[in-house]
């Protein structure tokens, strides 16, 4: 593997990685690709290579770029080729170079994207062969583009939703340290030196305390320890996992939420694969692989065998009692008119639609919430130091 140092003939600087015999053998290669070489180094294959996932806006900008130069006209390899020259993610460049590579090599694109998994998953993969056989690849190259970025925004809605709570949740955390660990135990000699009875909120206000001051490091450390033993036994019993996918599915208020997000990107994935001429069986197979969650992949697989035995995609759907009604009217229209591809997009466009008001609305209460906790607590330690002091004042004689 070689980073190397060259220039177009317009006298472009261009870099990049690409793996060749020797120097000569690599020159040879960037004359084909209309590059002159400058400078070479020889250098170990990166372990991120096969490792390191690449992320969504690259993957966008991939597809988008395929779909513009492809439907202009322009050669796949030279699509490529510029991709690879433009690309500023030395992983995913690295990845570009070689799929350049297999296809010089006489390999299809789909099966030079199969050698990289860290790039292109099994949906990918499947919708450009289709795109292949059938001569949409433009089709499936916009279908891919739309897919990810409305996948990309569902993930950035999702962060957005948790980062308040999150940014919340550290700072009445901090406050509450720093009133049981430092004022709290600044104000245990006033109280008991009253000479009077202690309230029993002020006792437990006073027993907190001295669990923060004297165990501190375990409460910082217990959530970490519970986490760990958590994924501990999800590996040591892995059928584990699937009762814990179905709490997250009837958790409130994430719950109801997560169920949506997941039908969207099932009826989404669904649609496209669809739509690009892949079969029913194989979209399920696919569609099970993405919704990550076991639950409802136990369901697609239910309907997988329903559909193998003979029945159609409505009754097996609606068997599993997993997919809400609205799923299983869009897919008996579908079916019907012979437009799955259609109904199943207007389910993902519903849902899309109802996981951000859903969202929405849980930020709204997230807000107030959070407030409340933070005054709760703050009364407590309000009421528990000077309530005694308010004791005293009353039986003072004027």
């Amino acid at each position: 593997m070689y980073s190397y140092r060259a220039i177009n003939q317009l006298g472009k600087a261009a870099r990049g990685m690409q793996d060749a015999a020797n120097l000569i053998d690599l020159e040879l290669h960037l004359k084909r690709s209309g590059l002159d070489l400058i400078n070479a180094r020889l250098v170990e294959s990166s372990s991120s290579f096969g490792l390191k996932k690449i992320k969504r806006p690259d993957l966008i900008t991939f597809f988008f770029n395929l779909e513009q130069l492809t439907g202009a006209g322009v050669p796949l390899l030279e699509c490529l080729a510029d991709l690879r020259d433009s690309m500023e993610e030395p992983v995913f460049r690295e990845i570009i170079a070689n799929l350049v590579k297999s296809i010089e090599g006489g390999k299809k694109l789909s099966q030079a994207m199969a050698l990289h998994p860290n790039a292109f998953d099994k949906i990918f993969v499947s919708l450009t062969a289709a795109g292949e056989e059938s001569g949409r690849l433009v089709e499936v190259f916009k279908h891919l583009t739309e897919s990810i970025k409305w996948q990309d925004e569902m993930s950035t809605q999702t962060k957005n939703m948790m980062i308040y709570p999150l940014f919340v949740g550290s700072v009445v955390l901090g406050i509450t340290f720093f009133l049981m660990i430092y004022l709290v135990p600044q104000l245990v000699g006033f109280i008991k030196g009253m000479g009077m009875e202690i309230p029993f909120q002020t006792r437990l206000l006073l027993a907190t305390s001295s669990i923060f001051v004297n165990y501190w490091y375990v409460i910082l450390l217990l959530p970490l320890l519970l986490f760990g033993t958590f994924k501990a036994a999800l590996i040591l019993k892995p059928g584990l996992q699937y009762h814990v996918d179905k709490l997250k599915l009837h958790i409130w208020p994430t719950g109801p939420i997560l169920r949506k997000i997941i039908l969207a990107r099932f009826a989404n994935t669904f649609a496209m694969m669809y739509g690009s001429g892949i079969t029913i069986l194989d979209c399920l197979a696919s569609s099970r692989d993405l919704v990550n969650n076991q639950v409802m992949a136990r369901s697609m697989e239910q309907v997988i065998r329903e559909i193998e035995a003979g029945k159609n995609l409505t009754q097996s759907f609606q068997h599993t009692g997993m997919f809400p009604p609205l799923v299983i009217r869009m897919l008996k229209v579908g079916e019907s008119t012979g437009q799955l591809d259609m109904a199943l997009l207007n389910v993902s466009y519903f849902y899309d639609r109802d996981v951000k008001d859903s969202i929405k609305k849980v930020q709204v209460m997230i807000e107030p919430t959070m407030t409340l906790i933070l005054g709760v607590l703050l009364g407590w330690v309000m009421l528990s130091v000077l309530g005694p002091i308010y004791d005293i004042i009353g039986k003072v004689q004027i």
